[in-house]
Order: structure tokens, then C-alpha cells, then sequence
């Protein structure tokens, strides 16, 4: 396909370079064998998540330059609140430092010991502040969803028939809450229709179960639903946006997404003062005084521009389309990956690449450790590593999913960027026969693929 060019011109530039083949290999071995332990100076194309590593805008520099850093009543506060009344139609926004921060301060409220917490899939920290609140994480994601070869315009959704059935035998006071993630990161950052938010809630009604929105993707989810979505494709985004979050009773929010600020975060809550009392009774010791909720003034400016900014047509066209381009040159190559592309990021699929190691050798992470070996780029395991183990027997969880994630930085890279990736794969892909799979020589009890050490199994 042709590339989408970049709505936008480029006013400044940061140097990286490629470390020779030994020094990668060295840089590596040193690392443990675990990306997050390399240090960003030694990593070319740096894929490894879109949060908080977006290009900001000049209208967002200039808007921290006008920062207020009181410490009450911070004018940015206020345009934060406003954003979120214009754009979401929410009553009440507590701004924090980031997404798990928002996870951390809300969950407490909602989640009840020892009950479940359903998903269409619940990411890595989602998942692990769920079990902090004393909760159970369940995911109930489309089958289409598996099948990464086949189109679906809405592999994000929520199995809803399995999420009744479930409620049915668990019985309804068992499930304390209903996450919807939009995009659905983890199933390969696949769209959510508002058909299935709209059933979803219909669901949670009928039982009684709050039902809240992970939004950090939540612009992006709009485009796809105003592409794929027949009955809204004559509404705006903004229209789009209001219609699925007027479905929940609340949100949380990694702003560092679709908001395009390098820190930052949200909890929104919709007409209900008892649920924000709880909030701001969490977030001031966990987070700061209300009105900074761990954030410095100028981020506050930043983020209120940027949730507009995160919903512009022309940019979510760009956005959506330079992932899009990416995947039509893996498809050229015979690279699998979920199909179609996400919102965010191509997800390799990562055992259909390499069939010879098997899931709990983890080939999510050993294809994202050859993507730094051949070619500098930075990636990361979507799959069986990430997922960790069973909380009651401690044995290893097979992911749905064995995937190395891609994930664009927003108005970071270039065309030339992208072909330069596809290229890395397609040698990668020559001799995958022959990467090796990994084992876990040291971990955590929560997060593990954060700190995790690693060798190979030669």
C-alpha cells in the first residue's frame, strides 16, 4: 500500500545510531536477555511501547511553558476537567501520573475480595492490580480473535455469550466488575465495536455489575469504529468517543497513548458521587493533592491539549495508516502477524514464525530478543512470558497469544523506518529455525517480564 505521509513538519530531530552486531550481542548478554534492561542509548528503532514516547506538539511545548505549578488550583486542573466533560461526557476526572497509577487509585474502590474481574483481555497491569485489589482476572476475547491469519473488523470485542455463561455459573455477586479495553491491546491492539460495548452493558445491567473502560486507546479505537462501523460513519470521532463511554460508569486512562504526553493519566467517572468521593479519598495519599494528582502543571497543559489532539481525522489517518503500511510490507515477506493491524502496533506472530519452541520457551520473546540481535530494534513479548504463572500452583500460563509486539511510537518514526523493519524480519525469518528459546533464570512474584533474567537454551 502507499505510505500515508505525515500530517506535519519536523522541527527538531534526536540522533541514534546502530551498534555493530558484537556490541548488540554484548549489550544483550549483559541485559540478561531481558529488553528493559538495555539502555535506550544502545537501541536503534525503539519499539518496545507507544506509551509516553510520542513526539509532542508545538501547541503542547508551548502549552507547558504556560504551566501552572501551584499547588492547589492549578489552571491546568480545570482544563483537564473540562476536556474530559467535552469530550467524554464524565462528571468527574481525577488526573495521576500514569495508567496503573489510575488502576492502583480506583480498583480498591471497586473490586471485591476473592470476586472476578471479567475482561475482552486484560493487559499485563491491568491484570496485576486486579490481584493487588484482591481480585481475579478472567478474559473472555472473540475466537476470531485466535485466528490471526483471518480479517475480522473487530477482534478486540468481548465474548459476550461466554461472559453470560460465566456469570451464570459463577453467580453475579461473584464478578465485582467488567473491564472493556479499547483497543484490546493484548489481543493484538484489535478494535472494540459499540455494538459489543452496548451489549457488553446490557449484560452488566441485567446483573447488576459496574462496568468500566480502559481508554488509553480510546481515539484510535473511534477511527476504527467510524471505518468499520456502518451506522457511524457520517458521526465525527467526537461524536464516536461520547457514544462509547456514555456505556460505562467510569474510565481509566493512560494519557501517555492516545493523549501523545510523555507522563500522565486519568480516572473519569460518569454521574456517580459516591465512586469520585472514593477516588479522591485514594488519590491523595497514593498520588498527590486533587488538583496535581502526581503530575507538575505544565504535563496537566500538555494533557489537556493533547486528549484533542489524539482525535484529529487527518493525524488518526497517518497514525493508523503507518501501521497499516508496515504490516502490507510483512505480509509481502510471508512475516505472520495478527491480522488486520491494530491501532498501535503489529503483533508478530511469533509462533507461527518459530513452531519449534514451544510456549513455555517463550517465542514472543525470543523473536523480540533477535529483532535487537539483527537490527537494533527494540520490541516486546505479548504472550506466555508476560502472562507469568498461576497464582495457586505456580506453574507457567500458555498465553491465547504468542505475539512480539511492535508498538509505533506516535510521530516518531519515518517510511524509512518501516521498510528498514521489514527488512530486519525477512532475515530473521531465513533462518528461524535456528533462534533458540529462552528460559527464566530469576524472576518477581508480580511483572516479572519487567525485571526478569533470561538465558538461552542452546
Amino acid at each position: 500500500m502507499r505510505y500515508m505521509p505525515e500530517p506535519f513538519k519536523i522541527k527538531m530531530v534526536e540522533p541514534i545510531r546502530l551498534l555493530g552486531a558484537e556490541e548488540r550481542k554484548s549489550r544483550l548478554t549483559e541485559a540478561y536477555y531481558n529488553v528493559f534492561n538495555l539502555r535506550s542509548d544502545d537501541v536503534y528503532i525503539d519499539l518496545l511501547t507507544d506509551s509516553g514516547t510520542g513526539a509532542m506538539s508545538d501547541r503542547q511545548w508551548a502549552g507547558m511553558m504556560m504551566g501552572d505549578e501551584s499547588y492547589a488550583g492549578a489552571r491546568g486542573y480545570y482544563k483537564v476537567q473540562d476536556a474530559v466533560r467535552d469530550i467524554f461526557g464524565y462528571s468527574f476526572a481525577q488526573p495521576v501520573h500514569q495508567g496503573r497509577a489510575a488502576e492502583k487509585v480506583l480498583f480498591p474502590a471497586l473490586v471485591r475480595q476473592d470476586s472476578y474481574v471479567a475482561s475482552n483481555t486484560h493487559f499485563d497491569t491491568t491484570r496485576a492490580h486486579v490481584g493487588l485489589a484482591g481480585g481475579r482476572a478472567v478474559d473472555f476475547p472473540v475466537p476470531e480473535a485466535a485466528d490471526t491469519v483471518t480479517f475480522a473488523p473487530f477482534k478486540g470485542n468481548m465474548d459476550i455469550d461466554a461472559l453470560d455463561a460465566f456469570i451464570q455459573k459463577k453467580g453475579a455477586e461473584a464478578v465485582s466488575l467488567i473491564i472493556m479495553t479499547v483497543t484490546n491491546n493484548s489481543a493484538g491492539g484489535q478494535p472494540v465495536s459499540i455494538q459489543n460495548i452496548r451489549g457488553t452493558r446490557a449484560l452488566a445491567d441485567r446483573y447488576g455489575i459496574p462496568m468500566i473502560i480502559d481508554a488509553a486507546r480510546y481515539a484510535e479505537n473511534a477511527y476504527f469504529i467510524k471505518e468499520r462501523e456502518e451506522e457511524f460513519k457520517e458521526w465525527t470521532l467526537k461524536q464516536i468517543v461520547a457514544e462509547m463511554f456514555s456505556n460505562a460508569d467510569a474510565f481509566t486512562m493512560s494519557a501517555k497513548k492516545d493523549a501523545i504526553v510523555n507522563i500522565g493519566g486519568l480516572i473519569g467517572v460518569r454521574d456517580n458521587e459516591d465512586l469520585a468521593s472514593k477516588v479522591r479519598k485514594l488519590t491523595v495519599p497514593y498520588e498527590g493533592f486533587l488538583t496535581y494528582g502526581g503530575l507538575a502543571g505544565r504535563d496537566l497543559e500538555a494533557l489537556a491539549i493533547g486528549l484533542y489532539e489524539g482525535l484529529d481525522g487527518d493525524y488518526l489517518k497517518y497514525r493508523i495508516g503507518q501501521v497499516e503500511y508496515l504490516g502490507s510490507r510483512l505480509r509481502e515477506k510471508g512475516i505472520p502477524f495478527q491480522y488486520p493491524t491494530g491501532g498501535h502496533a503489529v503483533f508478530l506472530d511469533a509462533s507461527a514464525l518459530l513452531p519449534h519452541i514451544p510456549y513455555d520457551r517463550f517465542p514472543g520473546q525470543a523473536l523480540t530478543l533477535e529483532l535487537y540481535l539483527e537490527g537494533g530494534i527494540r520490541a516486546c513479548d505479548i504472550g506466555s512470558y508476560m502472562l507469568g504463572t498461576d497464582p495457586d500452583t505456580g506453574l507457567q500460563l500458555r498465553s491465547e497469544f504468542e505475539f512480539c509486539r511492535l508498538a509505533i511510537p506516535r510521530r516518531v518514526y519515518t517510511q524509512s523506518h518501516m521498510d528498514y523493519i521489514a527488512d530486519v524480519l525477512y532475515d530473521i525469518k531465513k533462518r528461524a529455525p535456528r533462534i533458540p528459546g529462552y528460559r527464566i533464570t530469576w524472576q518477581p512474584q508480580v511483572l516479572r517480564h519487567f525485571t526478569s533474567r533470561l538465558e538461552p537454551i542452546v
